[in-house]
């Protein structure tokens, strides 16, 4: 059984993160996104954007986590990143106060291919579901590729699902169509409370 867990991202995971943001896109994107687009994205330009990201944030309520393999020595193997519902956030033509304060949106889940299947997914969507509750959130939203079912099988299995809107990316004169998932976030359950049998959870640990 894998042993791994999820911390906040440092600086010096930034080169890391990006390493694994490219190898990951490139496996799992090579038949969604034009490869030459794939083959120009620089590992150098993607670290230094995540070096801001972590070390300078946007707000205290923007995250950068990590997921750690422990074997005989420790891996970062995945990432997880969010922050308040912004433009980036929006379908097209929705209005700017569509998504409101207590919306929080994904902007990055993932594990690189070769330690899939081994809970880290679960492990960095947990430790985010902690977070947006400390900080108020009651949303979550995500955008994912049409052409993605891992992820959206993945998110649907904890509990999210399609708002009804939808988008397309132009990337290279090439229109590539995403839908966004949500989930509600909810407050965290109370320890001392009898378990509610019809109570709707947020999103699996497991």
């Amino acid at each position: 059984m894998a042993l791994g867990y999820v911390r906040p991202a440092r600086p010096s995971d930034a080169a890391e993160i990006a390493r694994i943001q490219l190898a990951t896109w490139r496996v799992a994107y090579r038949r969604l996104l034009p490869k030459h687009v794939l083959e120009r994205l620089d590992e150098g330009w993607l670290g230094k954007r995540w070096s801001a990201a972590i070390e300078a944030p946007p707000s205290g309520q923007h995250r950068v986590l990590v997921a750690i393999e422990q074997a005989e020595q420790s891996y970062l193997v995945g990432f997880a990143a969010s922050g308040p519902a912004d433009e980036q956030s929006l379908a097209p033509d929705e209005p700017a106060d569509a998504l409101g304060p207590e919306v929080v949106a994904v902007t990055d889940l993932l594990v690189e291919p070769r330690w899939g299947r081994r809970g880290h997914g679960s492990r960095l969507l947990a430790a985010s579901v902690d977070l947006w509750r400390e900080d108020g959130f009651g949303t979550a939203v995500a955008w994912a590729f049409d052409g993605d079912p891992a992820t959206r099988a993945f998110l649907t299995s904890t509990g999210w699902e399609p708002d009804g809107a939808s988008r397309a990316l132009d990337v290279d004169d090439m229109l590539v169509p995403q839908l966004r998932l949500h989930v509600a976030v909810g407050a965290a359950p109370d320890p001392d409370a009898a378990p509610d049998p019809d109570a709707v959870s947020g999103p699996a640990t497991s």
